[in-house]
């Protein structure tokens, strides 16, 4: 299958299904992310976002179904190598090492892919400047605002140097003038060539940010396309996003 610019998709995810016991988390989930795109992944508390971002983090193995990394195989292969593969990503819950600095919590990043402690703090100290921290390279990291922190662990993972970065809820909790600098910060980083998938609930900071959404439902993918068409699917007004959406 062709994404949208007619170029091969660089993930490719097919027929995913996943199960805790009786608790049903994905079903049969099939959607592509072109190269350079931001796809939101939409949908109810439940609807099954984060058990298919851990899938295509290699954090769970899908009960069925496979994902694709530029034509090869990840899923089932482990975070660790989904790392070193191209996949980045960030947490809902902010995983900080909070005793450490700045600094050392983005070159723990740098580690996933160098081995030279001066190549991995060169790396560190790049992404920490591009993520807006460069003055607080040796702060320890639970003395960050909301704000910081999240941008500490875009940091973190960009320093993985990602082909594809996952983005949990980067721009919950934020004040609107953080969240707008947040937006910008995403937008920076697909101008890098990386390709976004994102989870957010703040639906109006996330729909003028995306190229594409994927809504969820009950584990299932209930709909897919632009913005623009998302706010104007009853299904989706119906299932998440409420009538205030009607266009």
């Amino acid at each position: 299958m062709l994404d949208a610019t007619g170029s091969d998709p660089i993930l490719q995810v097919r027929s995913v299904s996943k199960s805790f016991g009786s608790v049903t988390a994905n079903v049969d989930v099939t959607f592509d992310v072109a190269r350079g795109e931001i796809l939101g992944l939409i949908g109810p508390n439940g609807a099954g976002k984060s058990t298919l971002f851990n899938s295509i983090a290699g954090a769970e193995a899908p009960d069925s179904g496979e994902i694709l990394l530029e034509g090869k195989r990840i899923s089932g292969l482990g975070a660790v190598a989904c790392t070193q593969l191209g996949i980045g990503r960030t947490f809902q819950v902010v995983r900080s090492f909070n005793s450490m600095t700045v600094l050392e919590n983005v070159m723990v990043g740098a580690f996933a892919r160098l081995t030279r402690v001066h190549a991995a703090m060169a790396r560190a100290l790049e992404v920490i400047e591009f993520c807006g921290l460069g003055g607080q390279v040796d702060a320890p990291a639970h003395a960050l605002t909301p704000s910081g922190k999240r941008r500490l662990e875009v940091a973190r993972a960009l320093a993985t140097e990602p082909r594809v970065l996952l983005l949990d809820e980067m721009l919950t909790g934020l004040t609107p003038s953080e969240a707008q600098a947040g937006m910008q910060l995403v937008r920076a980083v697909r101008a890098r060539g990386i390709t976004i998938i994102m989870v957010e609930h703040v639906m109006e900071v996330l729909l003028p940010l995306i190229d594409r959404a994927v809504v969820l439902h009950l584990g299932r993918k209930l709909s897919e396309g632009s913005p623009q068409a998302m706010v104007r699917d009853p299904e989706v007004i119906r299932a998440y996003l409420g009538d205030r959406y009607v266009a």
